[in-house]
């Protein structure tokens, strides 16, 4: 009974803490950030903190396992959610948001092959209705719900964030098999921002650029921003440990209709009637899948 407390205060969390970092994460490159500083003094700040934490901590042996998915997920991590605040840059919360919907399908799909979890009838069509959900919100933007949705390019950044993301899970999960979720934490900080900073150092044209682009504007936001990518990356460790990644992203999913009043309330963001009623039926869909898996 605790266990399961515990899990529902962790996907509650989650779903609070990832819109609102969102919020920040746009905030932040409005105001004349670039989105992989952005990027990289999330995961810098928190590397950080891991480090102290290491002093105070007994680390366990790690075997070349925890390693090879470590890294592999510090990789993907660091691509994906880099993509991610490009994509925030440039379009709707409220809309971006939803899309990420679509992971929950990436997710079972990845985890039936590196996992072996395999969904049930009810995992599925949750699924199904998540997807048609969708299909509401996308069709508030103005080239409808079709594939000229690929011709923009903050869409397409949201579905590279959004594979690169799920497969980032999967990692996640298999570095916590390999150790536990505290380690998972760390490891996700560290490499996160080891290869997030080369993706910054890589993608300036030269020293002196790259020198001002580390000299971020409104410090305070980042520290805000940092709290709820900490929290969010927490206690999506600790569900992971608790449920198949499938499930779990799926209960994510959540986090949609957060994002949709958070677009409204912050950005002024339109359609959000619609947007709702989307929204609706995606959690109707993430509660099938909680209720019948």
């Amino acid at each position: 009974m605790t266990e399961s407390v515990l899990v529902v205060i962790a996907v509650t969390a989650r779903v609070i803490s990832n819109p609102l970092a969102n919020v920040f994460q746009k905030q932040l490159t409005a105001a004349g950030n670039h989105p992989l500083i952005v990027n990289f003094l999330t995961y810098f700040i928190l590397s950080l903190f891991c480090v102290v934490a290491a002093f105070f901590l007994e680390i366990p042996y790690l075997g070349s396992q925890f390693w090879l998915y470590a890294i592999l997920g510090g990789i993907t991590g660091a691509l994906g959610n880099g993509f991610l605040v490009k994509a925030l840059q440039m379009g709707d919360l409220s809309v971006l948001g939803p899309i990420n919907s679509y992971k929950s399908v990436i997710g079972m799909i990845v985890g039936i092959f590196l996992l072996s979890e395999i969904p049930n009838f009810w995992g599925l069509l949750g699924v199904a209705l998540i997807i048609y959900g969708s299909y509401f919100v996308l069709d508030t933007v103005d080239t409808r719900f079709s594939w000229k949705l690929l011709e923009k390019p903050e869409i397409r950044f949201r579905i590279w964030a959004m594979i690169l993301t799920t497969i980032e899970a999967v990692f996640v999960k298999k570095v916590i098999l390999a150790s536990s979720t505290t380690m998972a934490f760390m490891s996700w900080c560290i490499f996160g921002a080891l290869f997030s900073f080369f993706f910054l150092f890589f993608n300036t044209p030269n020293i002196r650029t790259f020198t001002n682009t580390l000299r971020p504007k409104y410090p305070g936001r980042f520290l805000l921003l940092v709290t709820c990518v900490g929290i969010m990356t927490f206690t999506t460790n600790y569900v992971f440990d608790h449920m198949p990644v499938g499930y779990a992203l799926s209960l994510f999913q959540l986090s949609t209709i957060v994002s949709i009043l958070f677009g409204y309330q912050f950005f002024r963001e339109k359609e959000i009637r619609k947007k709702v009623v989307g929204a609706v039926i995606m959690i109707v869909g993430s509660v099938m899948i909680i209720l019948l898996k």
